[in-house]
């Protein structure tokens, strides 16, 4: 396997994820149970979807559109964002959802950090509530774009890309969880190794940022991972994330969630695409969670992992061409 095969695998699982996850976003558990029962494939939207309502099936939302903004600024910058250029597009595509009659907008930290940045305060002072899992859903491009092999200079790439919006403890070392996975599985780690090297990233990347009280992202990683249970029944496993773990927008949640569900891959209780699927299906911050899944697994596992099929459908119903960006961001590695 290439790594520009498992670069791909990694972008392409990150929009599954997110266009899995869609329908069912911000719906409690039993929202999800009630309409869908378990979502199993990619679904519409309903009308009273509350953020996406009558999207297509397949639609992907705001977590590959920032994804992608990111991986387009990294390659136009040549591996170095601009805080102040990232605070723009995010405005500027804030502006054009809108237009667009969308209620896809910026998550909370994200908001805040821009609202100050326009009243005059620098990148080092927004981000510094930000502790939602806004930098992680989108870091996927630094993961592709930075070898975890060099440690320091690897956390000050992902520092870069969330310092204006998530300069936090949290913010910047669940980012970082999820980045080192991606990169570690683009250099052709196995899943479990990946996920180890993740656990290993965050906690350095703990010192990083302004200090927020909250359970500590590698430790809950690490405790996640040791989640089971002994029928592997996957409703129960998917019933104790959520109500343990919890499923909300708050990093210590929803990236959490997307270890411990990685986890049951690495040994072999489910496969990919079961995996996302059952993080659609959660209840919560869906698409978000199994977008961040499938960007990690798709990097450890390689193109074969993900149905031809659902691929082509996101692919096609997004109007999506990721092998430039990925190639882009593959030449910066």
């Amino acid at each position: 396997m290439t790594p520009e095969n498992r670069a791909l695998a990694a972008f392409h699982g990150l929009a599954l994820g997110d266009a899995l996850g869609m329908p069912t976003q911000s719906l409690s558990r039993e929202q999800v149970q009630q309409r869908f029962g378990a979502i199993t494939a990619l679904e519409a939207a309903g009308p009273d979807q509350p953020i996406a309502p009558n999207m297509p099936a397949g639609s992907i939302t705001d977590d590959t559109e920032q994804a992608i903004l990111v991986g387009q600024l990294l390659v136009e910058g040549r591996g170095n964002i601009e805080p102040t250029v990232l605070a723009q597009r995010l405005i500027e595509w804030e502006a054009a959802m809108r237009a667009k009659g969308s209620q896809d907008l910026l998550g909370p930290s994200t908001k805040r950090a821009i609202d100050m940045i326009l009243a005059g305060h620098t990148p080092e002072e927004s981000g510094r509530y930000g502790t939602t899992n806004g930098a992680a859903m989108r870091i996927t491009p630094v993961g592709i774009a930075a070898d975890i092999k060099d440690p320091a200079r690897f956390i000050q790439a992902v520092i870069q890309a969330c310092q204006v919006t998530h300069n936090t403890t949290l913010g910047i070392s669940s980012a970082a969880a999820v980045a080192a996975v991606v990169s570690a599985g683009i250099n052709g780690a196995d899943l479990g190794e990946a996920l180890n090297i993740g656990v290993q990233v965050a906690q350095k990347a703990e010192s990083h940022g302004h200090w927020i009280a909250g359970g500590r992202i590698s430790t809950r990683i690490s405790w996640a991972r040791t989640l089971s249970v002994g029928s592997g029944d996957k409703a129960l496993f998917a019933d104790l994330l959520y109500e343990l773990i919890g499923t909300s927008v708050a990093s210590q949640e929803s990236v959490v969630v997307s270890f411990a569900l990685a986890q049951q891959v690495a040994v072999g209780a489910m496969n990919a695409f079961e995996a996302v699927c059952l993080a659609a299906s959660l209840g919560g911050d869906t698409d978000t969670i199994a977008a961040m899944l499938g960007a990690m697994l798709g990097a450890c596992l390689g193109m074969q992992c993900w149905p031809q099929a659902v691929i082509e459908q996101v692919t096609r119903v997004n109007g999506l061409d990721l092998q430039p960006l990925v190639q882009g961001l593959l030449a910066l590695r």
